[in-house]
């Protein structure tokens, strides 16, 4: 027997012996701080792999692989890392890290990696899947046409938003963005969508009272939340919205309809930078390391609407960004402008003069536009961001002036009962038939003898009208999503009767 003979024999004798015993790669700790330990002796272990600590007590610690250099790797501890010390044994389990998904997660408050905190018991499913995955390719995805009504006038009207689009609401610190969100998912009670809402950094309190609203409004039925409050350790406020969307592309990839709200990526860039520095990475921009761009635009690509060939199913993604004194050209902002399909902005000058809620219309944007909204709510709103626009600049000017013409009075006074119109109460979304009706009256002058401070109450008594004497209309609207000829005349002939017996 020659060498060659020998070595092939040894080899055969060696794969035998893998064949029969499992390998397991092992590592130890050799430093630990704030949540992140470095391991060194893992040189089988893949990027975002779940592996278990077992600590010199006997527990065992789940922990995720974020960082690979040549001689040691570092963990994100995902449990109570004040129990992990230097000398530890870190273990690989050759599972990318996942989250359990599916209807049974309906109802139910989660962690930030997907564990339930709502004293309810386990979540009874089978099903998981990986947090970090790659977005669907352009040839997978068809074009944003579908409307995702928000219930919001203001918004299904001047900024219309499209299933599988990914719509930025930004603006200060209480001005109103989680009411809008939470608005839009009240509005999908019996609409066939799948919501997540997922809290990054916010108060219990704050948390547990959206779920009591939602609970009220009867919309947890449809509705998952998942919590990475303030108290929470930073690794889970990093994870959260990976989990929360690869929930909601369980629905997508099944041929449904999901919603997930992202409250808010303010706090998440917060806690991405903690961690990187935590983890000694060179940081750049307002001390963010310069990966952050790509740690936004990787979750938010995700979202998308599916052609039919894979079932035609959506993700769309409201990501949740603050700003501070209405400074939109800060890193963060900037970045998530440039990643996302347009952007809700409210302004804090609106919102304390009692208009809510408090969208400026100049600065906001839907890039998908009108090809996300029905033929009856164009023909409805057609000019109506122009006139809109228009009436703000010559608001500004006509205080500087006594003396105005009359057709600057007209469009000033048009202006002002236009943005009466669109102010609306909060957790009170509109079905899309009664903003119809809200719109037709001012666009064509029918209430331009009303007082503005009767406005809300014309409109309030104007909805019971159809409501009750009108079903029919309400009904046509609803079905046929057009206006004919004769609808626009029926309209007219009902609201100006209605606005003289208001008169």
């Amino acid at each position: 027997m020659d060498s060659s003979d020998i070595l092939k024999q040894i080899k055969k004798e060696i794969d035998s012996i893998d064949s029969r015993f499992e390998k397991e790669d092992i590592g130890e700790i050799q430093s630990v701080y704030d949540g992140v330990a470095i391991v060194i002796g893992l040189t089988n272990v893949a990027n975002g792999e779940r592996v278990n600590i077992k600590t010199k007590s006997g527990e065992n610690i789940t922990a995720m692989a974020i960082d690979l250099k040549e001689d040691e790797t570092s963990i994100i501890i995902l449990g109570d890392f004040d129990k992990v010390q230097e000398g530890d044994i870190v273990s690989t389990t050759g599972e990318i890290f996942s989250t359990k998904i599916g209807e049974a997660l309906l109802g139910r408050v989660l962690n930030g990696i997907g564990n339930p905190i709502d004293e309810q018991g386990e979540i009874d499913t089978d099903k998981i899947s990986e947090i970090e995955k790659v977005a669907p390719g352009v040839i997978t995805r068809k074009g944003v046409k579908t409307p995702l009504q928000t219930g919001i006038k203001a918004i299904d009207i001047l900024i219309p938003i499209g299933r599988g689009q990914r719509e930025l609401i930004i603006g200060d610190r209480s001005t109103g963005k989680t009411t809008i969100a939470i608005d839009t998912i009240i509005n999908q009670k019996g609409k066939n969508v799948f919501c997540i809402y997922c809290a990054i950094g916010q108060k219990n309190s704050k948390v547990s009272q959206i779920v009591s609203k939602l609970k009220e409004k009867g919309a947890m039925d449809y509705t998952i939340v998942v919590n990475a409050s303030a108290s929470s350790p930073v690794t889970e406020q990093y994870l959260a919205p990976y989990t929360a969307s690869t929930i909601g592309e369980y629905f997508r990839d099944n041929g449904m309809d999901a919603l997930v709200i992202y409250d808010d990526l303010t706090k998440h860039a917060w806690a991405y930078r903690q961690l990187s520095l935590t983890l000694k990475r060179p940081s750049g921009r307002e001390a963010y390391p310069g990966d952050v761009f790509y740690l936004h635009s990787r979750l938010l690509e995700r979202a998308a609407h599916l052609n039919d060939s894979l079932g035609g199913g959506s993700l769309s993604a409201l990501p949740i960004i603050e700003t501070q004194t209405g400074d939109i050209s800060s890193y963060i902002p900037t970045n998530l402008i440039s990643i996302t399909d347009g952007q809700i902005f409210l302004e804090s000058d609106l919102f304390y003069s009692g208009i809510r809620p408090a969208i400026n219309v100049g600065a906001s944007v839907s890039r998908v536009g009108s090809n996300a909204q029905e033929k009856s709510m164009k023909k409805v709103a057609g000019s109506l961001k122009l006139e809109i626009a228009q009436f703000r600049n010559l608001a500004a000017f006509s205080q500087f002036g006594s003396d105005l013409d009359e057709s600057t009075q007209k469009i000033l006074s048009k202006g002002e009962r236009l943005t009466r119109i669109l102010t609306q109460k909060p957790y009170s979304p509109l079905a899309l038939e009664l903003q119809i009706i809200s719109v037709f009256a001012v666009t064509n002058d029918f209430t331009k003898d009303i007082e503005i401070s009767k406005i809300s109450d014309f409109e309030e008594k104007l909805h019971e009208h159809f409501t009750t004497m009108h079903k029919d209309v309400l009904k046509e609207i609803r079905e046929k999503k057009d206006l004919t000829d004769d609808m626009i005349n029926k309209l007219k002939e009902i609201i100006s009767e209605f606005s003289k017996n208001y008169v």
